[in-house]
Protein backbone atom coordinates (compact mmCIF):
# COMPACT_ATOMS: atom_id res chain seq x y z
CA UNK A 1 0.00 0.00 0.00
CA UNK A 2 2.88 2.33 0.76
CA UNK A 3 4.15 1.73 -2.77
CA UNK A 4 0.74 2.28 -4.38
CA UNK A 5 0.26 5.64 -2.67
CA UNK A 6 3.90 6.58 -3.32
CA UNK A 7 4.74 7.35 0.30
CA UNK A 8 8.50 7.36 -0.30
CA UNK A 9 8.33 9.63 -3.36
CA UNK A 10 6.05 12.07 -1.54
CA UNK A 11 7.98 11.94 1.73
CA UNK A 12 5.06 10.85 3.87
CA UNK A 13 3.94 7.95 6.07
CA UNK A 14 0.84 6.29 7.53
CA UNK A 15 0.75 8.39 10.68
CA UNK A 16 0.99 11.68 8.79
CA UNK A 17 -1.64 10.64 6.23
CA UNK A 18 -4.07 9.44 8.91
CA UNK A 19 -3.73 12.71 10.86
CA UNK A 20 -4.22 14.65 7.60
CA UNK A 21 -7.34 12.62 6.78
CA UNK A 22 -8.83 13.26 10.22
CA UNK A 23 -8.00 16.96 9.95
CA UNK A 24 -9.75 17.25 6.59
CA UNK A 25 -12.79 15.40 7.95
CA UNK A 26 -13.11 17.69 10.96
CA UNK A 27 -12.76 20.73 8.69
CA UNK A 28 -15.69 19.68 6.51
CA UNK A 29 -17.81 17.57 8.90
CA UNK A 30 -20.20 20.50 9.27
CA UNK A 31 -21.71 19.57 5.89
CA UNK A 32 -23.19 16.42 7.46
CA UNK A 33 -25.59 18.61 9.43
CA UNK A 34 -25.80 21.78 7.36
CA UNK A 35 -26.75 19.95 4.16
CA UNK A 36 -29.82 18.12 5.57
CA UNK A 37 -30.98 21.34 7.25
CA UNK A 38 -30.55 23.29 4.00
CA UNK A 39 -32.08 20.80 1.57
CA UNK A 40 -35.07 20.16 3.84
CA UNK A 41 -35.60 23.94 4.06
CA UNK A 42 -35.41 23.71 7.84
CA UNK A 43 -35.35 27.48 8.25
CA UNK A 44 -38.54 27.98 6.19
CA UNK A 45 -41.61 27.73 8.38
CA UNK A 46 -44.49 28.17 5.92
CA UNK A 47 -43.61 25.33 3.57
CA UNK A 48 -45.61 22.08 3.20
CA UNK A 49 -43.89 19.13 4.87
CA UNK A 50 -44.81 16.84 1.99
CA UNK A 51 -42.69 18.98 -0.33
CA UNK A 52 -39.62 18.86 1.90
CA UNK A 53 -36.77 16.39 1.62
CA UNK A 54 -36.40 13.97 4.53
CA UNK A 55 -33.48 15.33 6.63
CA UNK A 56 -32.39 11.91 7.92
CA UNK A 57 -32.32 10.48 4.40
CA UNK A 58 -30.34 13.51 3.21
CA UNK A 59 -27.93 12.98 6.12
CA UNK A 60 -27.25 9.45 4.89
CA UNK A 61 -27.01 10.60 1.27
CA UNK A 62 -24.53 13.30 2.29
CA UNK A 63 -22.29 10.85 4.14
CA UNK A 64 -22.42 8.23 1.38
CA UNK A 65 -21.73 10.74 -1.40
CA UNK A 66 -18.79 12.16 0.55
CA UNK A 67 -17.43 8.69 1.30
CA UNK A 68 -17.73 7.57 -2.32
CA UNK A 69 -16.10 10.70 -3.74
CA UNK A 70 -13.30 10.91 -1.17
CA UNK A 71 -12.34 7.23 -1.25
CA UNK A 72 -12.42 7.08 -5.06
CA UNK A 73 -10.39 10.29 -5.32
CA UNK A 74 -7.78 8.77 -3.04
CA UNK A 75 -7.61 5.40 -4.77
CA UNK A 76 -7.90 6.40 -8.44
CA UNK A 77 -6.50 9.94 -8.66
CA UNK A 78 -4.25 9.50 -5.59
CA UNK A 79 -4.80 13.07 -4.41
CA UNK A 80 -5.38 14.23 -0.78
CA UNK A 81 -8.66 15.81 -1.85
CA UNK A 82 -11.99 15.03 -0.18
CA UNK A 83 -15.43 15.50 -1.71
CA UNK A 84 -18.90 16.20 -0.32
CA UNK A 85 -22.10 18.01 -1.34
CA UNK A 86 -21.02 21.57 -2.06
CA UNK A 87 -22.00 24.68 -0.16
CA UNK A 88 -23.59 27.22 -2.46
CA UNK A 89 -25.00 24.60 -4.78
CA UNK A 90 -27.10 23.19 -1.95
CA UNK A 91 -28.41 26.71 -1.28
CA UNK A 92 -29.22 27.13 -4.98
CA UNK A 93 -30.92 23.72 -4.97
CA UNK A 94 -33.07 24.53 -1.93
CA UNK A 95 -33.77 28.26 -1.98
CA UNK A 96 -33.81 28.96 -5.71
CA UNK A 97 -34.92 25.77 -7.46
CA UNK A 98 -37.32 24.35 -4.86
CA UNK A 99 -38.50 27.36 -2.86
CA UNK A 100 -38.50 30.14 -5.47
CA UNK A 101 -39.04 28.28 -8.75
CA UNK A 102 -41.39 25.71 -7.23
CA UNK A 103 -39.56 22.74 -8.77
CA UNK A 104 -40.17 19.42 -6.93
CA UNK A 105 -37.02 18.21 -5.19
CA UNK A 106 -37.20 14.95 -7.14
CA UNK A 107 -36.94 16.91 -10.39
CA UNK A 108 -34.11 19.02 -8.95
CA UNK A 109 -32.20 15.82 -8.14
CA UNK A 110 -32.75 14.68 -11.72
CA UNK A 111 -31.25 17.98 -12.86
CA UNK A 112 -28.18 17.35 -10.71
CA UNK A 113 -27.87 13.87 -12.21
CA UNK A 114 -28.03 15.23 -15.77
CA UNK A 115 -25.42 17.88 -14.98
CA UNK A 116 -23.16 15.06 -13.77
CA UNK A 117 -23.63 13.23 -17.06
CA UNK A 118 -22.70 16.39 -18.98
CA UNK A 119 -19.66 16.88 -16.76
CA UNK A 120 -18.58 13.27 -17.43
CA UNK A 121 -18.97 13.58 -21.20
CA UNK A 122 -17.00 16.82 -21.34
CA UNK A 123 -14.26 15.30 -19.20
CA UNK A 124 -14.00 12.25 -21.46
CA UNK A 125 -13.95 14.30 -24.66
CA UNK A 126 -11.48 16.90 -23.43
CA UNK A 127 -13.90 19.79 -24.04
CA UNK A 128 -13.43 20.80 -20.41
CA UNK A 129 -10.29 22.80 -21.12
CA UNK A 130 -11.93 24.73 -23.97
CA UNK A 131 -14.87 25.78 -21.82
CA UNK A 132 -12.60 26.83 -18.95
CA UNK A 133 -10.57 28.98 -21.35
CA UNK A 134 -13.75 30.52 -22.79
CA UNK A 135 -15.07 31.87 -19.50
CA UNK A 136 -13.28 35.08 -18.45
CA UNK A 137 -11.31 34.74 -15.25
CA UNK A 138 -13.03 37.79 -13.77
CA UNK A 139 -16.44 36.11 -13.97
CA UNK A 140 -15.05 32.93 -12.44
CA UNK A 141 -13.94 34.94 -9.42
CA UNK A 142 -17.19 36.90 -9.36
CA UNK A 143 -19.34 33.76 -9.36
CA UNK A 144 -17.45 32.34 -6.38
CA UNK A 145 -17.61 35.61 -4.46
CA UNK A 146 -21.28 36.12 -5.30
CA UNK A 147 -22.20 32.68 -4.02
CA UNK A 148 -20.31 33.49 -0.83
CA UNK A 149 -22.30 36.69 -0.31
CA UNK A 150 -25.52 34.83 -1.05
CA UNK A 151 -24.72 32.09 1.47
CA UNK A 152 -23.90 34.70 4.11
CA UNK A 153 -27.22 36.43 3.44
CA UNK A 154 -29.04 33.09 3.85
CA UNK A 155 -27.16 32.47 7.11
CA UNK A 156 -28.07 35.89 8.49
CA UNK A 157 -31.72 35.25 7.58
CA UNK A 158 -31.71 31.79 9.15
CA UNK A 159 -30.30 33.29 12.35
CA UNK A 160 -33.00 36.00 12.13
CA UNK A 161 -30.31 38.63 12.47
CA UNK A 162 -31.58 40.06 9.17
CA UNK A 163 -35.39 40.16 9.09
CA UNK A 164 -38.21 41.35 6.89
CA UNK A 165 -38.92 45.10 7.01
CA UNK A 166 -41.95 46.46 5.11
CA UNK A 167 -40.34 49.86 4.72
CA UNK A 168 -36.88 48.80 3.54
CA UNK A 169 -37.44 45.15 2.47
CA UNK A 170 -34.85 43.95 5.00
CA UNK A 171 -33.66 45.22 8.37
CA UNK A 172 -31.76 44.34 11.52
CA UNK A 173 -33.47 42.38 14.30
CA UNK A 174 -34.08 43.82 17.79
CA UNK A 175 -31.91 41.12 19.42
CA UNK A 176 -34.52 40.13 22.00
CA UNK A 177 -34.90 36.53 20.80
CA UNK A 178 -32.82 33.90 22.61
CA UNK A 179 -32.17 31.99 19.39
CA UNK A 180 -30.82 35.12 17.72
CA UNK A 181 -28.42 35.65 20.63
CA UNK A 182 -27.38 31.98 20.39
CA UNK A 183 -26.59 32.42 16.69
CA UNK A 184 -24.53 35.54 17.43
CA UNK A 185 -22.69 33.63 20.17
CA UNK A 186 -21.97 30.84 17.70
CA UNK A 187 -20.74 33.33 15.12
CA UNK A 188 -18.35 34.97 17.58
CA UNK A 189 -17.02 31.60 18.75
CA UNK A 190 -16.50 30.39 15.19
CA UNK A 191 -14.72 33.61 14.22
CA UNK A 192 -12.39 33.22 17.20
CA UNK A 193 -11.59 29.64 16.23
CA UNK A 194 -11.00 30.58 12.59
CA UNK A 195 -8.77 33.54 13.48
CA UNK A 196 -6.77 31.25 15.75
CA UNK A 197 -6.54 28.83 12.79
CA UNK A 198 -8.02 25.92 14.70
CA UNK A 199 -8.43 22.95 12.36
CA UNK A 200 -12.13 22.16 12.10
CA UNK A 201 -13.04 25.57 13.50
CA UNK A 202 -16.44 25.67 11.78
CA UNK A 203 -17.32 22.18 13.01
CA UNK A 204 -16.20 22.90 16.57
CA UNK A 205 -18.09 26.19 16.46
CA UNK A 206 -21.29 24.28 15.69
CA UNK A 207 -20.66 21.85 18.54
CA UNK A 208 -20.02 24.63 21.08
CA UNK A 209 -23.12 26.53 19.92
CA UNK A 210 -25.28 23.40 20.19
CA UNK A 211 -24.01 22.70 23.70
CA UNK A 212 -24.68 26.31 24.73
CA UNK A 213 -28.18 26.04 23.29
CA UNK A 214 -28.87 22.92 25.36
CA UNK A 215 -27.48 24.53 28.52
CA UNK A 216 -29.83 27.52 28.18
CA UNK A 217 -32.82 25.43 27.16
CA UNK A 218 -32.98 26.67 23.58
CA UNK A 219 -32.20 23.26 22.11
CA UNK A 220 -33.64 19.96 23.27
CA UNK A 221 -31.05 17.56 24.72
CA UNK A 222 -30.83 14.38 22.59
CA UNK A 223 -31.70 11.12 24.32
CA UNK A 224 -28.83 9.34 22.56
CA UNK A 225 -25.84 10.12 20.36
CA UNK A 226 -25.26 6.87 18.47
CA UNK A 227 -27.93 4.86 16.64
CA UNK A 228 -28.46 2.66 13.62
CA UNK A 229 -28.10 4.18 10.17
CA UNK A 230 -31.30 6.04 9.15
CA UNK A 231 -33.39 4.93 6.18
CA UNK A 232 -32.22 6.49 2.91
CA UNK A 233 -35.14 5.14 0.85
CA UNK A 234 -37.14 8.44 0.94
CA UNK A 235 -34.52 10.03 -1.33
CA UNK A 236 -32.68 7.07 -2.88
CA UNK A 237 -33.47 6.81 -6.58
CA UNK A 238 -35.95 9.71 -6.42
CA UNK A 239 -33.95 11.44 -9.18
CA UNK A 240 -35.36 8.93 -11.67
CA UNK A 241 -38.99 9.50 -10.68
CA UNK A 242 -39.28 12.83 -12.53
CA UNK A 243 -36.53 12.35 -15.08
CA UNK A 244 -38.91 13.18 -17.93
CA UNK A 245 -39.58 16.61 -16.41
CA UNK A 246 -35.94 17.65 -16.68
CA UNK A 247 -35.98 18.20 -20.42
CA UNK A 248 -37.86 21.49 -20.34
CA UNK A 249 -36.82 25.09 -20.96
CA UNK A 250 -37.42 25.87 -17.29
CA UNK A 251 -34.92 23.25 -16.15
CA UNK A 252 -32.33 24.19 -18.77
CA UNK A 253 -31.13 27.18 -16.76
CA UNK A 254 -31.11 25.09 -13.57
CA UNK A 255 -28.95 22.35 -15.11
CA UNK A 256 -26.67 24.95 -16.68
CA UNK A 257 -26.13 26.59 -13.28
CA UNK A 258 -25.47 23.26 -11.56
CA UNK A 259 -22.93 22.46 -14.24
CA UNK A 260 -21.15 25.83 -14.48
CA UNK A 261 -20.70 26.32 -10.73
CA UNK A 262 -19.49 22.77 -10.11
CA UNK A 263 -17.30 22.89 -13.21
CA UNK A 264 -15.29 25.86 -11.99
CA UNK A 265 -15.47 24.93 -8.32
CA UNK A 266 -14.06 21.46 -8.93
CA UNK A 267 -11.31 22.66 -11.25
CA UNK A 268 -10.29 25.56 -9.00
CA UNK A 269 -10.25 23.40 -5.88
CA UNK A 270 -8.18 20.67 -7.52
CA UNK A 271 -5.57 23.17 -8.65
CA UNK A 272 -5.50 25.03 -5.32
CA UNK A 273 -5.06 21.91 -3.18
CA UNK A 274 -2.54 20.32 -5.55
CA UNK A 275 -0.53 23.55 -5.62
CA UNK A 276 -0.41 23.77 -1.82
CA UNK A 277 0.69 20.14 -1.64
CA UNK A 278 3.41 20.77 -4.24
CA UNK A 279 1.89 18.24 -6.63
CA UNK A 280 1.73 20.46 -9.72
CA UNK A 281 4.31 19.68 -12.41
CA UNK A 282 5.16 22.44 -14.88
CA UNK A 283 2.02 24.25 -13.67
CA UNK A 284 -0.07 21.25 -14.76
CA UNK A 285 -2.01 18.74 -12.73
CA UNK A 286 -0.97 15.11 -13.27
CA UNK A 287 -3.89 12.67 -13.46
CA UNK A 288 -6.27 15.64 -13.85
CA UNK A 289 -8.56 13.54 -16.03
CA UNK A 290 -8.98 10.91 -13.31
CA UNK A 291 -9.57 13.55 -10.63
CA UNK A 292 -12.25 15.30 -12.66
CA UNK A 293 -13.84 11.99 -13.60
CA UNK A 294 -14.16 11.11 -9.92
CA UNK A 295 -15.77 14.51 -9.31
CA UNK A 296 -18.18 13.98 -12.21
CA UNK A 297 -19.29 10.50 -11.16
CA UNK A 298 -19.65 11.68 -7.55
CA UNK A 299 -22.23 14.20 -8.77
CA UNK A 300 -24.31 11.40 -10.27
CA UNK A 301 -23.88 9.04 -7.31
CA UNK A 302 -24.83 11.79 -4.87
CA UNK A 303 -27.96 12.58 -6.89
CA UNK A 304 -28.97 8.92 -6.85
CA UNK A 305 -28.57 8.75 -3.06
CA UNK A 306 -30.49 12.02 -2.69
CA UNK A 307 -28.31 15.09 -2.33
CA UNK A 308 -27.35 18.17 -4.28
CA UNK A 309 -24.10 18.43 -6.26
CA UNK A 310 -21.07 16.68 -4.78
CA UNK A 311 -17.77 18.44 -5.43
CA UNK A 312 -14.15 18.74 -4.30
CA UNK A 313 -13.70 20.60 -1.00
CA UNK A 314 -11.25 23.43 -0.47
CA UNK A 315 -11.16 22.34 3.19
CA UNK A 316 -8.82 19.60 1.96
CA UNK A 317 -6.10 22.23 2.28
CA UNK A 318 -6.37 21.78 6.06
CA UNK A 319 -5.29 18.17 5.64
CA UNK A 320 -2.50 19.19 3.30
CA UNK A 321 -1.33 21.72 5.90
CA UNK A 322 -1.24 18.82 8.39
CA UNK A 323 1.15 16.94 6.07
CA UNK A 324 -1.20 15.03 3.75
CA UNK A 325 0.36 14.37 0.36
CA UNK A 326 -1.15 11.14 -0.94
CA UNK A 327 -4.57 9.75 -1.72
CA UNK A 328 -4.44 7.70 1.47
CA UNK A 329 -5.52 10.75 3.50
CA UNK A 330 -8.59 11.14 1.29
CA UNK A 331 -9.43 7.48 1.88
CA UNK A 332 -9.20 8.07 5.63
CA UNK A 333 -11.58 11.02 5.30
CA UNK A 334 -14.02 8.89 3.31
CA UNK A 335 -13.99 6.12 5.92
CA UNK A 336 -14.74 8.66 8.66
CA UNK A 337 -17.80 9.82 6.70
CA UNK A 338 -19.01 6.22 6.73
CA UNK A 339 -18.52 6.01 10.50
CA UNK A 340 -20.45 9.28 10.85
CA UNK A 341 -23.57 7.47 9.60
CA UNK A 342 -24.12 6.18 13.12
CA UNK A 343 -24.39 9.67 14.67
CA UNK A 344 -27.69 10.77 13.12
CA UNK A 345 -29.34 11.55 16.51
CA UNK A 346 -27.21 14.71 16.58
CA UNK A 347 -29.35 16.06 13.73
CA UNK A 348 -31.93 17.02 16.33
CA UNK A 349 -29.62 19.56 17.95
CA UNK A 350 -28.58 21.17 14.67
CA UNK A 351 -31.07 24.02 14.53
CA UNK A 352 -31.00 27.29 12.56
CA UNK A 353 -28.93 29.17 15.18
CA UNK A 354 -26.35 26.35 15.04
CA UNK A 355 -26.01 26.19 11.24
CA UNK A 356 -26.22 29.94 10.59
CA UNK A 357 -22.67 30.75 11.77
CA UNK A 358 -21.30 28.03 9.50
CA UNK A 359 -23.10 29.51 6.49
CA UNK A 360 -21.89 33.01 7.30
CA UNK A 361 -18.25 31.98 7.74
CA UNK A 362 -18.22 29.81 4.60
CA UNK A 363 -19.58 32.83 2.78
CA UNK A 364 -16.70 34.93 4.06
CA UNK A 365 -14.20 32.34 2.82
CA UNK A 366 -15.79 32.17 -0.62
CA UNK A 367 -15.96 35.97 -0.96
CA UNK A 368 -12.18 36.20 -0.71
CA UNK A 369 -11.94 35.86 -4.51
CA UNK A 370 -13.20 39.45 -4.80
CA UNK A 371 -9.61 40.57 -4.37
CA UNK A 372 -8.59 38.76 -7.55
CA UNK A 373 -10.81 40.95 -9.76
CA UNK A 374 -9.23 43.95 -11.53
CA UNK A 375 -11.65 46.66 -10.36
CA UNK A 376 -9.70 49.40 -12.15
CA UNK A 377 -10.98 48.15 -15.50
CA UNK A 378 -14.59 49.30 -15.66
CA UNK A 379 -15.50 46.93 -18.48
CA UNK A 380 -14.53 44.09 -16.15
CA UNK A 381 -15.85 45.60 -12.93
CA UNK A 382 -19.41 46.04 -14.22
CA UNK A 383 -20.22 42.40 -15.07
CA UNK A 384 -18.31 41.15 -12.02
CA UNK A 385 -20.15 43.51 -9.67
CA UNK A 386 -23.57 42.74 -11.15
CA UNK A 387 -22.87 39.01 -10.88
CA UNK A 388 -22.10 39.30 -7.17
CA UNK A 389 -24.76 41.78 -6.12
CA UNK A 390 -27.60 40.21 -8.10
CA UNK A 391 -27.30 36.82 -6.41
CA UNK A 392 -28.38 37.94 -2.91
CA UNK A 393 -30.72 40.69 -4.16
CA UNK A 394 -32.62 38.36 -6.51
CA UNK A 395 -32.17 35.41 -4.14
CA UNK A 396 -30.91 33.42 -7.11
CA UNK A 397 -27.43 32.22 -8.01
CA UNK A 398 -28.63 31.44 -11.54
CA UNK A 399 -29.84 35.01 -12.08
CA UNK A 400 -26.52 36.43 -10.91
CA UNK A 401 -24.60 34.23 -13.33
CA UNK A 402 -26.94 35.15 -16.17
CA UNK A 403 -26.66 38.90 -15.54
CA UNK A 404 -22.86 38.76 -15.43
CA UNK A 405 -22.59 36.73 -18.63
CA UNK A 406 -24.94 39.16 -20.37
CA UNK A 407 -23.06 42.32 -19.39
CA UNK A 408 -19.56 41.00 -20.06
CA UNK A 409 -19.66 40.93 -23.89
CA UNK A 410 -21.52 44.26 -23.93
CA UNK A 411 -18.93 46.15 -21.89
CA UNK A 412 -16.02 44.48 -23.67
CA UNK A 413 -17.40 45.39 -27.12
CA UNK A 414 -18.02 48.99 -26.05
CA UNK A 415 -14.46 49.17 -24.75
CA UNK A 416 -13.13 48.00 -28.12
CA UNK A 417 -12.01 44.62 -26.78
CA UNK A 418 -14.47 42.50 -28.76
CA UNK A 419 -11.72 40.25 -30.13
CA UNK A 420 -10.78 39.26 -26.57
CA UNK A 421 -14.24 37.82 -25.95
CA UNK A 422 -14.39 34.11 -26.70
CA UNK A 423 -17.13 33.02 -29.17
CA UNK A 424 -18.64 30.82 -26.46
CA UNK A 425 -19.24 33.95 -24.35
CA UNK A 426 -21.34 35.40 -27.16
CA UNK A 427 -23.29 32.13 -27.34
CA UNK A 428 -23.91 32.30 -23.58
CA UNK A 429 -25.02 35.92 -23.99
CA UNK A 430 -27.75 34.85 -26.41
CA UNK A 431 -28.74 31.86 -24.28
CA UNK A 432 -29.21 33.99 -21.16
CA UNK A 433 -31.16 36.66 -23.08
CA UNK A 434 -33.55 33.92 -24.22
CA UNK A 435 -33.59 32.58 -20.66
CA UNK A 436 -34.95 35.88 -19.30
CA UNK A 437 -37.45 36.28 -22.12
CA UNK A 438 -38.90 32.81 -22.37
CA UNK A 439 -37.87 30.70 -19.35
CA UNK A 440 -37.55 32.67 -16.14
CA UNK A 441 -40.84 33.13 -14.32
Amino acid sequence: MRKYFQFNELGTNYRTEIIAGITTFLSMAYILFVNPFTLSLGSVQDFPDELRMDPEAVFVATALAAAYGSILMGILAKYPIALAPGMGLNAFFAYTVILTMGVPWQTALAGVFISGIIFTILTLTGVREKIIDAIPIELKYAVGAGIGIFITFVGLQNAKIIVDNPATLVGLTDFKDGNVLLAIFGLVVTIILMVKKVNGGIFYGMLITAVAGMIFGLIEVPTKIVSSVPDVSPTFGAAFENLDQVFTLKMLGVILTFFIVDFFDATGTLLAVANQAGLLKNNKLPRAGKALMVDATAVMVGAVFGTSTTTSYIESTAGVAAGGRSGFSAVVTGVLFLLALFFSPLLGVITAPVTAPALIIVGVLMASSIGEIDWKKFEVAVPAFFTMVTMPLSYSIATGIAIGFMFYPITMVLKGRAKEVHPISYVLFVIFILYFIFIRE
